[in-house]
């Protein structure tokens, strides 16, 4: 092979790495995070966040240099945004921290703190005009409001390729949790995301209870007493 084509071939090479680079987010920052900061029961170690800071900033710039492209996967771009969601959510808590519950703070939902892409962005922003939007109602379940009775924070990141895998676990894992749900065959309370997020399980002509029957070990019936379990927003630490 001559020099002329060797480099030809080179540059092809670089091109489709870095087209193949932009086809997905490398989450490992926020994974290494995760790991050595949160449990495998999701307790949150906030000052072990806090010592770790500078990680979490690389993340942080990594998220806002970094937002979903076109030829993302919708996997890679839901992942990209559930995992914005809960990084943010530990920035909020840690920028004000010590503190007892998330709603110590003024509209913690609603205060644009952070930067992706040079648009500033709230958690309401997030969660309502970006990832409810998906049309997949797991992702309640993914994310987290710093609170006990939130699902708990999985201490992995989340990527186009586990994303889909993790969702039903995560799901499964929440629903069937005696302390979040719960379901006997004549007594049911449930958390009050069923109630909030009422129309986002209304999926294939089916209603909350029948997304609750395909994921919990005991169903739900006609005959069942059914009401909310009240909301613990104290710290999940």
């Amino acid at each position: 092979m001559n020099i002329k084509n060797t480099i030809t071939l080179f540059i092809l090479i670089s091109t489709f790495g870095t087209i193949e680079a932009q086809n997905t987010f490398d989450h490992s920052v926020w994974d290494q995070a995760l790991v050595l900061n949160v449990s495998p029961d999701g307790r949150v170690n906030y000052t072990g966040f806090m010592r770790d800071s500078s990680q979490l900033y690389l993340y942080f710039s990594q998220l806002s240099e970094n937002p979903p492209k076109e030829n993302w996967t919708k996997q890679e771009k839901l992942a990209y945004w559930i995992n914005a969601y809960n990084a943010y959510t530990i920035k909020l808590i840690i920028d004000s921290y010590p503190l007892k519950s998330i709603k110590d703070l003024d509209k913690p939902w609603d205060k644009k703190f952070f930067k992706i892409d040079g648009e500033w962005y709230s958690l309401n922003d997030l969660e309502h005009k970006i990832l409810r939007k998906f049309g997949d109602p797991r992702i309640h379940f993914a994310i987290n409001c710093a609170s006990v009775s939130c699902p708990v924070v999985w201490n992995k990141a989340y990527t186009g390729d586990n994303l889909d895998q993790a969702l039903e676990e995560q799901t499964r894992k929440f629903i069937n949790d005696p302390t979040r749900n719960y379901i006997t065959e004549k007594v049911v309370s449930v958390s009050q995301i069923f109630s909030w997020f009422k129309k986002d399980f209304k999926i294939n002509g089916g209603n909350v209870v029948d997304f609750i029957n395909n994921y919990a070990t005991v169903k739900i019936t006609n005959q069942s007493s059914k009401g909310y379990k009240e909301y613990n927003w104290m710290l999940n630490e």
